[in-house]
């Protein structure tokens, strides 16, 4: 039974505000000793939290998405604010994309990004020693969601290469990866069934915990060697449990697994489902929640999961929701009573009190614009959904982050070196060579045109092709594998659609052009995921000009974890609108509900709520300019 407890955290809403509850405390509000001062935020729009962590002297970490690091020190009464700087001499973070934090027993402070490495601190975070591509190359750059674990001298930082560890500080790195990261790997000390790490977690009785993307594997070594077990799912989150038991948090609840035993547990920790090929398939085995963002042990069978609708207690058969407070990013104890919950739009700190009563009223709002048929879905996705399917949430079609890049021209699918690589379509291979610095590239002209415009998918980075110019293909084939070839700073495959009123492969594959003339946004032209629609629409001023690279917020989206959405951009001037569509920006696989969302034009705030419908796409226009 789920019942919900009272919290000091105000007024709550569901995905940005179209479902509100006004929440009322039927007694006196708790003392504010444990309450956190708030976040600074320059945006108007919050501080996108990613990870929180208290350090060996009690100092809250947390790190955000585009804002670096904040840190609360012991007595301070506001927060310090840690970002990177191009001045090489002042030894900053590396990037401001933080999601991982490790403390060591000397007072280390590691900490580690979405794209950029890791770094370490030994005098309390003014000054930096950073692992970035500089020192690591195209791999190794992408951190898992708290994927920093320590084990007395030793870090070991998860990533979606494999686990780098370190037992001087730095001075000397060992490798655990898979049979392919082994290939480059330099001092390869142990072997991961996968080396495209989703979670880690160091085990109190000195184990080491490891997820991928075929289920959980644990080391009673240091990593030296591993035992795999299927997973429910994919894995988001572990916390590891006494008894040798770990707690894991999947897309679609939360399970308990018992290696001695071979088996997963009930809610009363009884073994009930045996260890079978695609986990547990008794339900009564997995306790079913929204997507786990986060897990913390707080005591033996006691464990708090973030979760995208708020925070939930598993207290042996006891399911609480302790907060309703949506799109928990993460969390962390205070002290007896007190937690603090990070989300999209800063951190929050609660005060649990069984003795405080919860009013309701809710109200539901129509929504602004209504749904409309997809007009040309008609690709499937390069990458096989028993893989790694999501496109990256950070680095979109059209998107800088943040100004941190050139407007991106196509979008990225992340995955381990040798995934196999599928054509959307069919078609006729029409380039199979080295491109771009080098890159493998494959380029197909497909069957299918968009009235008068012929239609290509070109897919970059690969590590083998498996085609040739003139093969006609069907959609599905095995074209190439994924690699990082060319200009790449991790294992990924860059896929790139173009909408060409003539049929020219010296325009759609030019190794000397960044901005090819005809690139269109893929996610428009992809089918979305079960479940999930596309939204998509306009941002103009009030001269009724197209607004460049403006951050629509509101939209809300689990996965892929490890690449965190935060916000939509508009297209810069080297983008271009689909010819079907028209639009500034576009964002698919958006679950289904109802959404506010929100940007600045001119300095004047706007919002529009919006409906989002599976398989259907959602269209919005900002601004009074529009036409």
């Amino acid at each position: 039974m789920t019942k919900v407890r009272s919290v000091e955290c105000g007024m709550r809403s569901v995905k940005g505000g179209l479902f509100a509850s006004l929440i009322f405390l039927s007694a006196q509000s708790p003392s504010n000793a444990q309450a956190l001062p708030p976040l600074p935020d320059t945006t108007g729009f919050g501080v996108h939290v990613l990870a929180a962590a208290r350090a060996t002297d009690r100092a809250i970490w947390v790190g955000t998405y585009g804002q670096g690091i904040f840190v609360l020190r012991p007595g301070a009464a506001g927060w310090e604010q840690l970002r990177h700087s191009s001045d090489s001499s002042v030894r900053s973070i590396s990037w401001d994309f933080v999601h991982a934090f490790g403390f060591g027993p000397a007072g280390e402070i590691w900490y580690g990004t979405v794209g950029n490495g890791w770094g370490l601190s030994t005098d309390g975070g003014t000054t930096w020693t950073n692992w970035e591509f500089r020192q690591l190359g195209p791999e190794w750059q992408y951190v898992a969601p708290n994927g920093i674990a320590t084990r007395g001298d030793t870090v070991y930082i998860g990533t979606a290469d494999g686990i780098k560890l370190s037992w001087d500080r730095g001075a000397t790195w060992g490798e655990i990866t898979d049979s392919a990261g082994a290939t480059t790997a330099q001092h390869v000390l142990g072997r991961l069934p996968d080396q495209y790490v989703l979670a880690l977690a160091a085990g109190p009785d000195g184990s080491l915990w490891a997820a991928g993307l075929r289920g959980v594997a644990r080391s009673s070594d240091g990593g030296r060697s591993w035992i795999e077990f299927p997973a429910p799912g994919r894995v988001r989150a572990l916390a590891a449990d006494s008894g040798g038991v770990v707690w894991v948090g999947t897309e679609q609840g939360l399970s308990r697994l018992d290696p001695a035993r071979h088996a997963w547990l009930d809610k009363k920790g009884r073994p009930a489902c045996g260890i079978a090929p695609g986990g547990p398939a008794v339900k009564k085995c997995r306790v079913d929640m929204p997507p786990i963002e986060m897990l913390e042990r707080v005591a033996p069978g006691r464990v708090y999961a973030a979760t995208r609708q708020g925070v939930y207690a598993q207290d042996g058969d006891a399911l609480n929701l302790c907060d309703p407070v949506p799109a928990a990013t993460t969390y962390l104890s205070l002290a007896p009573g007190w937690y603090a919950v990070g989300r999209p739009s800063g951190l929050v700190s609660c005060r649990l009190d069984q003795g405080l009563t919860l009013v309701g009223i809710s109200y539901q709002q129509r929504p602004d614009t209504e749904v409309e048929a997809l007009r040309h879905t008609w690709f499937e996705r390069p990458i096989a959904l028993a893989d790694q399917p999501y496109i990256d949430q950070t680095y979109r079609y059209g998107s800088t982050m943040g100004g941190n890049f050139q407007q991106h021209q196509g979008v990225e699918f992340n995955n381990p070196d040798g995934t196999p690589v599928h054509a959307i379509g069919d078609g006729v291979v029409v380039f199979a060579g080295p491109a771009e610095q080098g890159a493998n590239t494959v380029a197909i002209r497909h069957t299918r045109r968009l009235k008068n415009l012929f239609v290509y998918s070109v897919y970059y980075h690969n590590t083998t092709l498996l085609t040739s110019v003139g093969h006609a293909v069907k959609a599905g084939d095995v074209i190439a594998t994924v690699g990082n070839t060319g200009r790449a700073t991790n294992d990924h495959l860059h896929l790139e659609v173009h909408a060409s009123p003539v049929d020219s492969v010296a325009l759609i594959v030019d190794p000397n052009e960044r901005y090819p003339r005809y690139t269109v946004n893929p996610e428009l032209w992809i089918r979305p995921l079960p479940g999930t629609g596309i939204v998509a629409g306009q941002v103009w001023d009030a001269q009724g000009r197209p607004v460049p690279q403006a951050r629509v917020y509101g939209l809300m989206k689990a996965e892929p974890q490890e690449t965190p959405f935060s916000y939509a951009e508009t297209y810069g001037e080297h983008n271009h609108p689909d010819p079907a569509y028209r639009e500034h920006f576009a964002v698919s696989d958006v679950e289904s509900g109802d959404y506010t969302l929100a940007v600045v034009v001119e300095g004047k705030r706007l919002t529009r709520r919006i409906r989002v419908a599976a398989g259907r796409l959602s269209w919005v226009v900002f601004g009074s300019g529009a036409h």
